[in-house]
């Protein structure tokens, strides 16, 4: 499959999916860019480590900036977000492994419990 195929693909599954898909794409990229950056640890490819963290920081703002304050755990989700973004910055900073496999966990524990509420969800109607 040519590139363009691929790039329509992904252009037409990102604009037909619902807001709880549009989450999951996120998490999964924020994993993703979580992925390739350790994957510059192994060669000391620090601008790799860079672009990929400053990419899954990105997710992670957007995150905490959609959180809806009408929902009382809103508070709980903002310390989760918060916690994994000064592990992502930590990690970028002092190129520290320890602290992105921290954050790459917790982000992987928010997606895994997204994909149950979207499971539930859909079990239930």
């Amino acid at each position: 499959m040519d590139q363009r195929a691929i790039n329509a693909y992904q252009k037409n599954a990102i604009m037909t999916a619902s807001k709880a898909e549009l989450t999951l794409m996120l998490y999964d990229g924020a994993i993703k860019f979580c992925n390739i950056a350790l994957s510059g640890f192994e060669k000391k490819e620090y601008e790799k480590i860079n672009t990929n963290l400053k990419k899954a920081q990105a997710i992670i703002t957007e995150f905490r900036a959609t959180l809806d304050c009408k929902y009382p755990v809103w508070e709980d989700f903002e310390r989760v977000y918060d916690y994994i973004y000064r592990c992502l910055i930590d990690a970028n900073i002092h190129k520290d492994e320890e602290k992105l496999q921290e954050a790459l966990k917790y982000i992987r524990e928010m997606r895994d419990t997204w994909k149950e509420v979207m499971r539930l969800n859909k079990a239930g109607k």
